[in-house]
């Protein structure tokens, strides 16, 4: 999951009147369903993806077609209405850029498949649970209190990306690949918490589009998913660096 996918979903970027920063109100019946339809068409999409990455380990097919396909979908998803007319075609988009994802997961699912086959499921219950815990907090938390954070986190993006820029043309990746790692896990656990209440205020305002926010929370749950698998893998290694030298 990169940056990409971060600015094309673009929940964050959604614009709100001065009055939603002050109202703080539990959840009503209505949008409790629409958070329902919600996380269940998200699960939906987490299958898709998976079945992506299968498709990527048996047939190689993916690379960076699989990446620009995620733009390309997530994009069309954004930009067709949410009517009823549309209803279709926009699960298609969202299934387009879940399997997208999957297809370039493939290589590195495949990698910890064969290096370290018990991270995975532990990454995934890992990243399961922190995003249960953070959009439960979203939803048990007053009313737009989380919006705060949107410019906080775009920020921290857009350094992020200067880094990476910076990186590629004057050295120092290793330092900067960590500092990615673990800035990226800690925004993206802050969009958690932003796209859900954002969500929350949408629907309150009577867009419920259950498509773009389980697209959005899709997003933040395989860029947690990726970092923490990597970093998973990376203290896996290290382990195994200390038992050889202890062999030694």
């Amino acid at each position: 999951m990169d940056f990409v996918d971060r600015f094309t979903s673009g929940s964050a970027a959604q614009q709100f009147s001065p009055d939603t920063l002050f109202k703080f109100t539990d959840l009503t019946v209505p949008v409790q369903k629409h958070l329902e339809k919600v996380y269940l068409t998200l699960s939906a999409a987490l299958l898709v993806s998976a079945l992506g990455t299968y498709v990527n380990i048996l047939t190689g097919l993916g690379g960076f077609v699989a990446a620009i396909g995620f733009v390309v979908f997530a994009t069309w998803l954004t930009v067709t209405e949410p009517t009823a007319l549309n209803l279709n075609k926009r699960y298609a988009l969202l299934a387009g850029a879940a399997f997208s994802q999957g297809l370039t997961l493939g290589p590195l699912i495949s990698m910890v498949l064969a290096v370290h086959p018990g991270i995975l499921f532990t990454a995934f219950l890992a990243t399961a649970a922190t995003f249960a815990c953070f959009s439960g907090a979203a939803m048990l938390s007053r009313r737009r209190s989380w919006l705060y954070l949107s410019g906080t986190l775009s920020s921290a993006m857009s350094i992020m990306l200067v880094m990476r820029l910076a990186t590629w043309m004057f050295g120092g990746r290793a330092m900067a690949f960590q500092l990615e790692l673990y800035g990226g896990l800690a925004v993206f656990l802050g969009y958690i918490l932003l796209d859900t209440q954002v969500i929350i205020e949408k629907a309150y305002q009577g867009n419920k589009d259950h498509i773009r926010g389980a697209l959005d929370l899709f997003v933040d749950f395989m860029a947690v998913f990726v970092r923490l698998l990597v970093i998973l893998m990376q203290n896996a290694e290290k382990k195994e660096e200390r038992r050889e030298r202890k062999r030694r």
